[in-house]
């Protein structure tokens, strides 16, 4: 089955959300954390669900993602996951641990399970204490449900500097049984994966077994929230995290099963499009960018050059004022650490073709300016090198970024 074809079995829930698969529920509180918006979700699974996780590669890791490693390490398996906006509990220490656990202690209590039962997630401010004191008053008022507002609740209770909710929701057919994933996310600021400030949930009703399911979320990675960039800083927090729970009724799947193809591409298209709702909702954003570069020998090559681009500060504050100035853009590709020939390199806006083959195109600045002025930007680089290709997605950098993070403590 080819790629086409691949894409083509998988069909988009209109208002898709974490809870269109069978057997999951949530809900999002306010419990006081933020002033008056909603500050803890949970996620919960009516049976036990194979888990698999990827975290920030930051080196100084927060309280949370060393519960969440081993609640997911005692049996691959996890009922739901805990969340809380507003306090990062991340280099808070000794204490910030045991906050972490008692954190997860408390939902696990309220569902009356087994601690190992949950995962935990923070975001937020850095080098602050929880206030366990609202954390239990939250998670004393969680009442789950599968209702659009429940999703949507859940979508709130984990934002940041976010504008909007992200969500979606993807289905296709696996051994003659419908299969359903829904995704909700945050990420603002302080995106650029390996992971980044972002949160990423998604929830499946296929039956695969927790290694799998791992080996599934691992080969997307990089292909997806690996690929966005906001300003360049990975956090200290970030995680995504899969629960599969079974309730579809296919054959448990593996790399063996025929149909294991379709379960990567259902997982790919569900981590794209969260993935690029966290770029465009970047801080202060108007528009989205995607980059492809074309024609390079290795895909990881052709990746590294995209990210670098559409990371690139003068690309961004350049997209953000409409303005033409591929020269930024190959500039960029000149310290990406890619190696390409710079006399053989075409750069486009969308149709628009303003350097080929390495020598400078009449082109309309007019025409230019108004594809720019439009939300989302592509920007398409063509090599010469080989048969790969990669893609990356960011957003402009504009005034309001500088004025939100001015004073995001304070």
């Amino acid at each position: 089955m080819n790629t086409l074809q691949l894409v083509e079995t998988i069909k988009q829930i209109e208002n898709g959300n974490i809870l269109i698969p069978q057997g999951f529920k949530a809900s999002g509180v306010h419990a006081g954390l933020r002033y008056s918006k909603k500050d803890i979700g949970v996620i919960f699974s009516e049976v036990p669900a194979s888990a698999a996780a990827v975290y920030t590669q930051n080196i100084v890791q927060a309280a949370p993602i060393n519960v969440t490693k081993e609640s997911i390490s005692v049996t691959g398996k996890l009922h739901g996951i805990v969340v809380n906006s507003a306090c990062a509990n991340a280099c808070t220490g000794e204490q910030g641990l045991r906050d972490a656990y008692e954190m997860r202690q408390l939902t696990a209590q309220k569902f009356g399970l087994e601690d190992q039962a949950f995962a935990v997630a923070s975001t937020g401010v850095i080098g602050e204490y929880l206030d366990m004191e609202k954390i239990k008053k939250g998670i004393d008022l969680i009442e789950i449900t599968d209702t659009p507002e429940a999703a949507e609740d859940f979508g709130s209770a984990i934002l940041t500097t976010d504008i909007v909710t992200k969500s979606c929701g993807y289905e296709t057919v696996i051994d003659g049984k419908v299969v359903k994933m829904g995704g909700a996310a945050k990420g603002s600021g302080m995106i650029h994966p390996n992971m980044a400030t972002m949160l990423g949930f998604i929830t499946t009703d296929a039956a695969i077994e927790p290694a799998s399911l791992q080996e599934a979320l691992s080969a997307i990675t990089n292909d997806t929230f690996n690929q966005i960039t906001v300003d360049g800083d990975s956090s200290t927090n970030d995680m995504v995290l899969v629960l599969a729970n079974g309730e579809a009724g296919n054959e448990s799947l593996s790399k063996a099963h025929p149909e294991w193809p379709v379960f990567l591409n259902l997982l790919k298209q569900t981590s794209e499009s969260l993935a690029k709702q966290i770029a465009k909702d970047g801080e202060g954003a108007t528009k989205l960018i995607e980059v492809n570069v074309h024609g390079m020998d290795k895909k990881q090559d052709a990746q590294m050059m995209a990210k670098t681009i559409v990371g690139s500060n003068l690309v961004k504050t350049a997209a953000f004022g409409s303005d033409a100035n591929w020269g930024r853009i190959i500039a960029a590709m000149g310290r990406s650490g890619v190696d390409f020939q710079p006399t053989q390199t075409t750069i486009a806006f969308g149709d628009i073709v303003v350097l080929n083959e390495g020598e400078p195109v009449q082109f309309s600045e007019e025409e230019a300016k108004a594809y720019l002025e439009n939300k989302n930007i592509t920007i398409n680089v063509f090599l010469h090198d080989g048969d790969e290709s990669g893609t990356a997605w960011g957003c402009d950098l504009t005034y309001d970024y500088v004025k939100i993070n001015g004073s995001y403590r304070s």
